[in-house]
């Protein structure tokens, strides 16, 4: 088999698993607005604990969907033209989220952050659903022909696999969104998060335990029993970690299980990238789906000067941004009157300012 089409495989398997675990958190945290947070204060100390990162974290998404493109471009046809209609959804819920985190704070009324928190929340909702479905079906195989070209209705995508990876994606942002506030806040917010983490590590993590199971199942590759085997203990291990209050071991145990679990489902999948459901002999692999020689060769060129980058300037800003932060570091919400123009010298025409 090639090395730069495995090599590019296992590099798009290692985006997504980054991507799930960077971007897992501030989804989960996303969801939990409506549902964790008490009022407004707590829902601000939300924002403010992924504010600095949210928007880093995407790259990683961005990043994954252009290596597929450049890498497999058959496999990136079938699979996002086969999911059109969900991958709009995602993209949609992306954006409303993404706007609702930058104009939440700019207007001073109830009205206008409620709307705004439940663009978030289920913006959240919505993307982790979708992006876990999507990856389900990638592992699980779409009723593709033997052109790639999918066979069916526009919901013919619409399986159990592809909500069961939903679910799974869901479970696993909100406990370690859990997590991740129980390491990054202080007070009531830290100690509930704590108890949600105790309380609903086992339901959250089966569906993608089951996920893992399943593909595990169809491919039988005994490394991939090994690392569930291994992904079963580090969720025991943050579980443990949790009841002795060392958040951070929490944080990272679970961190440890998505690495093991998405590793044990991409190489119980290799080489096949997207297997369809109607004939095996129509399989898209690592060799029939990928570019030329010459064009993975010029990606690696770039990716061995780009991702390391990236990473440096990811791993700073955690590490600026690095402390435990509470109620009390935030400040007020105010008004105030624009620094030009007419009203200034009334104080009126008022623009919110308190930020998230």
């Amino acid at each position: 088999m090639d090395f730069l089409p495995t090599l590019w495989f296992i590099l798009i398997a290692v985006l997504w698993t980054g991507y799930l675990f960077l971007e897992g958190f501030d989804l989960g945290v996303g969801m939990l607005m409506k549902t964790f947070a008490r009022d407004e204060k707590e829902r601000r100390l939300l924002l403010n604990t992924v504010g600095p990162v949210w928007d880093g974290n995407e790259v990683w998404l961005i990043t994954a969907g252009g290596a597929t493109f450049a890498a497999f471009p058959f496999w990136y046809a079938s699979l996002f033209s086969s999911l059109y209609i969900p991958l709009v959804f995602v993209l949609l819920a992306l954006i409303f989220r993404a706007v609702a985190f930058e104009y939440r704070g700019k207007v001073h009324s109830d009205i206008w952050r409620r709307t705004w928190d439940w663009a978030i929340a289920v913006g959240s909702f919505v993307a982790a659903f979708g992006i876990g479905a999507m990856l389900a079906l990638t592992t699980t195989g779409l009723p593709l022909n033997a052109n790639g070209d999918r066979v069916g209705g526009p919901f013919a995508w619409f399986t159990w696999y592809a909500v069961l990876g939903g679910l799974a994606l869901v479970g696993f942002c909100l406990l370690q969104a859990g997590a991740f506030l129980a390491l990054k806040t202080d007070g009531a917010v830290r100690h509930r998060a704590r108890r949600l983490v105790g309380r609903w590590l086992v339901p959250a993590l089966l569906p993608m335990a089951a996920w893992a199971i399943a593909v595990a199942l169809q491919n039988g590759k005994a490394f991939s029993w090994a690392l569930i085997a291994a992904a079963v203990l580090a969720a025991a291990a943050a579980w443990l970690a949790n009841r002795k209050d060392r958040e951070g071991l929490s944080f990272l145990s679970l961190g440890a299980f998505l690495v093991l679990g998405s590793t044990a489902i991409f190489s119980a999948t290799f080489p096949v990238v997207l297997p369809s459901t109607l004939n095996s002999a129509w399989n898209l692999t690592v060799t029939n789906a990928s570019s030329s020689a010459y064009t993975l060769g010029l990606m690696t060129i770039v990716a061995a000067v780009g991702v390391p980058l990236v990473l440096a300037y990811q791993a700073w800003t955690y590490w600026i941004f690095r402390k435990r932060i509470s109620i009390t570091h935030l400040p007020d919400p105010h008004d105030f009157a624009p620094a030009v123009g007419p009203a200034s010298a009334t104080g009126k025409g008022v623009a919110a300012a308190g930020g998230a």
